[in-house]
């Protein structure tokens, strides 16, 4: 990496500018509506510092990293950061009108770098925050979807065993005229109904999926309430309150530590909260702050912040080091929910196995048993 910009360095003086002007508007509207890979943001952050702290011109590095941009949304942007900031306009200012590829907090940790004269001190910390950020949304995300996924899929063999393989063998049933058995009979009924009622059967939850994920991107009460109930899901509610937390502390942490006032740093991390439960909390928080209080008097009293968290914040204002103690909590409830989500896929792996061979061990039983009745009554008849 450190190679490859050092040859784009050398021949930056030569680098191809943006494009013509006459283009910018269509490429500015193009590069405003259109969210790029935030993967692709976190590493024009490491390379971006990288430059700047070489003592590297800002307008310069992004001329750099636009030349070496795959075609796509980012290069985009890059090409308007690089007319923007030309033009004399703040790096902050000019990433702040591209909230879809540099969002409030990262504008906000530019421009206090940019106020301190740091910008690549700053620029390392958000390329530091993001990746952590992103590592630790990875898990969270894996271990809510994975049992979610399994569940799916053997929900939908299930379905089509029941719907396609069970009136085949009803069939059959019916031609020797023998008693079924309670789970066999219970195994066929469920088949008439799904096959007769197939369309409320299938119909109706994917109706009632719909409209969940409808109502809750659409936020007000039904996302509140969702966001409550998940913090309460036994252990998996634990898991969430602590990344939660985790990522809390080393937002609000990592914007102190870079110079950005705390009111502002609240409201910054109230807004890249993931659950409402936190975000009004956040909200209280700052509220409160903003009337004279400390921080740690109403992070105890928003019931999301346990005592840790709470005394170190307090310590943290009371030896001036509060960018260091939330980073602390950070660090240490990042630890807690990656061994959590590690303990949590232990149990839940062998658990979803059980539940599906549990299943599967039903219908063979249900249908073995009246198939051993037919064969010995055709070996007697």
């Amino acid at each position: 990496m450190a190679k490859r910009i050092q040859r784009n360095v050398n021949r930056g003086s030569t680098a191809a500018p943006p494009s013509s002007s006459g283009e910018a508007p269509r490429r500015r509207a193009s590069a405003v509506g259109r969210r790029v890979s935030g993967q692709l943001v976190t590493e024009f952050t490491v390379q971006l510092a990288t430059l700047t702290s070489a003592g590297i011109p800002v307008v310069r590095s992004l001329t750099i990293l636009h030349g070496q941009a795959r075609p796509g949304p980012f290069k985009e942007v890059l090409a308007d950061l690089v007319e923007d900031v030309s033009a004399g306009t703040p790096l902050s200012e000019a990433m702040s009108k591209r909230p879809r590829a540099f969002d409030n907090l990262y504008s906000s940790m530019v421009r206090a770098g940019e106020t301190g004269g740091v910008l690549g001190a700053v620029l390392e910390r958000v390329a530091k925050f993001r990746e952590r950020a992103a590592e630790i949304r990875s898990k969270v995300t894996g271990a809510m979807i994975y049992p979610v996924v399994v569940l799916v899929v053997a929900l939908s063999v299930v379905a089509a065993v029941i719907t396609f393989v069970i009136p085949r063998f009803k069939e059959v049933f019916k031609s020797f005229d023998i008693e079924m058995p309670r789970p066999t009979q219970i195994l066929l009924d469920v088949s008439d109904v799904t096959v007769q009622y197939w369309y409320l059967v299938f119909g109706v939850p994917l109706l009632l999926l719909v409209l969940h994920f409808v109502f809750l991107a659409r936020g007000g009460a039904y996302r509140r309430l969702i966001h409550r109930w998940i913090l309460k899901i036994p252990y998996l509610g634990q898991v969430m309150v602590r990344s939660n937390v985790a990522a809390f502390a080393r937002t609000f942490g990592t914007l102190v530590q870079a110079g950005v006032p705390h009111l502002d740093a609240l409201e910054i991390s109230r807004e890249t909260a993931a659950n409402e439960t936190f975000r009004l909390a956040i909200e209280d928080v700052r509220r409160t702050v903003r009337e004279g209080e400390t921080i740690a008097r109403p992070m105890g009293e928003s019931g999301v912040f346990d005592d840790l968290v709470t005394n170190m914040v307090e310590v943290g204002e009371q030896t001036g080091e509060l960018d260091s103690m939330l980073l602390r909590v950070a660090e240490a409830y990042e630890a807690q929910t990656e061994r959590k989500i590690d303990a949590l896929f232990k149990v839940i792996e062998p658990a979803l196995l059980i539940a599906l061979a549990g299943f599967v061990g039903f219908i063979v039983v249900a249908l073995f048993v009246p198939l051993t009745k037919i064969m010995s009554a055709v070996s007697v008849g």
